[in-house]
């Protein structure tokens, strides 16, 4: 079978289309003909070493697909040969292959006749924020919910949850081309922000645009994928008692004045979505089978950014290492 290979650390450029060997499930895993993959954060860093998991290499990179079962490993019930699904590799990567082996547990039935290219881009983004908002965040109907970055995949995530859970949502992005993006998604209101980085006077303006967009009872949610220069002006504006979500900082890692949280009696809470899987299973499952029944349903749309070939994988991974991608990036495999 056909895989993007990772041999040595560097960036996309560095990945080598290769054959290599069809794997065999093993107990509790099925083997799944990928139809495609999305691409997410973790699959830049990883095959620069810079994530906090390394696989062995060489290794296909990408957690995140959609596919056909090929093959059920001994001791799996409730699959069989042709059930449509989507999957995780967190623990294996591999996605980038014509065919991957992973945990039957970490795999979700999807009607047959969905379009694959949709389904590889529901599962990370969308699981991350149904976390953040409905589990860290306790986002309530008719709350005000800050989303930064919106534009991007959990960007995008978190305003069709947002406006699903019943809340007016406020998103905010880089350019106008992305403020009608977002507004096409649901959000009720917008604001374009400057590029990072700013000075003090730069940074004390772009938090009293925040609090004027959002109102003057602040946002009770505020949903951060961006980190950097944006995080401190954003939780100026939060609500007393508000929650402030950090997702991700490729921005980079803001330093936080201790004394915001404490004047708005707010909280600040980290999302691990991964550690949250791991550790309440039971509990992602339910969230993730709610996220197919409101996709089946019409009530979230994965965007799609754009759709590479498998031999053009590493161009999926540079575009979204750029920031440019306005949702989420795919390479297809065999769809």
């Amino acid at each position: 079978m056909k895989a993007l290979l990772s041999v040595d650390p560097g960036g996309p450029e560095s990945l080598t289309l290769s054959e290599v060997p069809i794997p065999d499930p093993g107990p509790g895993q099925l083997r799944v003909r990928v139809l495609a993959c999305g691409i997410n954060y973790p699959d830049v860093l990883i095959i620069e070493d810079k994530y906090q998991f390394k696989p062995q290499r060489p290794f296909a990179p990408g957690v995140e697909v959609s596919g056909i079962v090929d093959a059920v490993g001994e001791g799996v019930a409730g699959w069989k040969p042709g059930d449509s699904l989507i999957a995780t590799l967190a623990q294996s990567n591999g996605g980038l292959a014509e065919y991957a082996v992973f945990d039957a547990a970490d795999a979700f039935k999807i009607p047959d006749g969905q379009d694959p290219v949709a389904a590889a881009g529901l599962l990370l983004t969308y699981a991350t924020t149904i976390h953040a908002l409905a589990d860290r965040g306790n986002l309530a109907a008719g709350e005000t919910l800050l989303v930064l970055g919106a534009a991007g995949g959990v960007g995008l995530a978190a305003i069709e949850i947002g406006k699903v859970m019943g809340a007016r949502v406020v998103a905010a992005v880089s350019s106008e081309e992305k403020a009608q993006v977002v507004l096409a998604a649901g959000a009720d209101d917008v604001m374009v922000y400057g590029r990072a980085p700013f000075d003090r006077d730069q940074a004390r303006a772009l938090g009293l645009a925040f609090k004027e967009r959002v109102g003057p009872e602040g946002a009770h949610v505020i949903y951060d994928p961006v980190g950097g220069d944006y995080a401190e002006p954003a939780l100026r504006c939060i609500a007393w008692e508000g929650r402030y979500l950090v997702v991700g900082f490729p921005a980079g890692i803001p330093k936080i004045p201790l004394n915001l949280p404490l004047l708005k009696s707010c909280d600040i809470r980290g999302i691990f979505w991964g550690g949250f899987a791991k550790r309440a299973p039971d509990h992602n499952r339910r969230n993730i089978l709610q996220l197919i029944d409101w996709w089946t349903a019409g009530r979230i749309t994965p965007r799609i950014d754009q759709i590479f070939p498998l031999e053009r994988g590493g161009e999926a991974i540079a575009r979204l290492a750029s920031r440019s991608a306005v949702g989420k990036v795919i390479v297809t495999i065999g769809a």
